[in-house]
């Protein structure tokens, strides 16, 4: 199978965003302030989703009449959305742009709801005051996570944490089902919270750190891995009748595109590295079909004195292959040391977990994946800052080509 590198139509639908968003901004009612801005410069966040388009944030200048923008090359047919197109200059059909003002995201209705601090105040405060209300995650069109934290009033102040879960009506049912399905199991996962709404899941905040965080003093030597093992075969049966969903080595070639538009200096190699995984997934073995978490991985995992407290988005829970959950884990400690300093004792983690694994699924499949893990990650150096991103993409890259090898030693 041959890796197919992405061709100039990302790279073009990259620009058309950025140079749509002085009309679009027109479109929605608000004013292009004189002088210049680098939109580039101020994007806040991108999600690229080959064969479908590619979306994202950015930041507005002062006047505008608006703080933030999101923009995407994915067709939008909501009516009231603001859509332009961009030329090319060469003759061919341009891009076509479409726009919205955040939190208005038109796949995401109750976005707008979840981000408004009366909304929230009067729906989960409880009679205490909303301090802070923050969004920590946002795929724009896909769904989003925000973070309220309400203190108690009088002297002695107490603090109270939920998280806002926010997608498509069909997606928060999905979701809602799969905390039902785990309610009254010995898997500790967090308490959904009333009211319901098509598309908000207002959920507890989980008990403990997470594993990441747990990883950084002595490299977490106090952890057993086999407990990671156990709390994936305490998984109900009942997970097997749920949908399925692809897990990240299902889509390589589409990650190939985005980290290749992320790094274009690197195709070649990223196209010679895909080649390598996608030989090593057809020759192992990946094992029977089980309850699966599907994506498994250190911030999703939290833990209090050493034990598991917490397990974090269900999302993906379902039918799935053990390996998949475990190279998922692996591929993320892998890349942990690419965020900073503090991270560096995940590579000693790595070897530990790495060795208990490899005596439960087949290792050259478990190395692939965790490989392939990786890959899907270094797209999404980008959203990390304009100063820190390529290296950090960089070092990514290096984890992967690791992996790999890894991988090679077992062919």
């Amino acid at each position: 199978m041959t890796a197919s590198a992405p061709g100039p139509a990302d790279a073009a639908q990259l620009a058309a965003l950025a140079a749509a968003i002085p009309d679009l901004v027109r479109r929605l009612g608000g004013s292009v302030p004189a002088g210049s801005w680098d939109y580039d410069a101020n994007r806040l966040r991108i999600q690229h989703r080959p064969g479908a388009g590619i979306s994202a944030m950015y930041r507005m200048p002062a006047g505008t009449g608006f703080n933030e923008l999101g923009a995407t090359t994915e067709k939008i047919t909501i009516p009231g959305v603001a859509a332009t197109s961009v030329g090319t200059g060469t003759g061919e059909p341009g891009t076509t742009v479409s726009g919205w003002i955040h939190p208005r995201d038109p796949l995401l209705p109750d976005l707008a709801l979840a981000a408004d601090r009366a909304y929230v105040q009067e729906t989960w405060g409880e009679g205490e005051r909303l301090t802070a209300l923050k969004t920590i995650a946002y795929r724009p069109l896909r769904r989003a996570v925000l973070r309220a934290t309400f203190t108690t009033r009088g002297p002695l102040q107490l603090q109270r944490t939920i998280f806002l879960k926010v997608g498509r009506p069909d997606a928060i049912a999905g979701l809602r089902l799969r905390h039902r399905l785990l309610d009254g199991t010995r898997i500790p996962v967090p308490a959904t919270l009333a009211p319901r709404s098509d598309g908000i899941l207002a959920l507890e905040a989980g008990r403990g750190e997470s594993l990441g965080a747990a990883l950084r003093p002595h490299a977490g030597a106090d952890l057993d891995p086999k407990d990671f093992i156990a709390l994936l075969d305490a998984l109900p049966p009942g997970v097997m009748q749920l949908d399925a969903r692809r897990a990240w080595s299902d889509s390589i070639q589409r990650y190939l595109q985005a980290a290749t538009l992320a790094l274009p200096r690197r195709a070649e190699e990223l196209a010679a590295l895909v080649q390598r995984i996608t030989a090593h997934l057809s020759a192992s073995d990946r094992g029977e079909q089980v309850p699966a978490h599907g994506d498994f991985y250190d911030a999703n995992i939290l833990l209090s004195s050493g034990k598991i407290s917490a397990l974090l988005d269900l999302d993906s829970l379902g039918p799935g292959y053990r390996v998949d959950d475990l190279a998922c884990l692996l591929g993320h400690l892998a890349i942990l040391p690419s965020l900073g300093e503090k991270n560096q004792g995940a590579g000693a983690a790595l070897e530990r977990f790495a060795r208990v694994f490899e005596r439960t699924v087949d290792p050259r499949a478990l190395w692939a994946r965790s490989a392939a893990v990786a890959l899907t990650l270094i797209a999404g150096s980008r959203g990390l800052g304009n100063d820190t991103w390529e290296q950090v993409a960089e070092a990514r890259l290096l984890a992967v080509r690791d992996l790999v090898r890894r991988a090679d030693a077992f062919a």
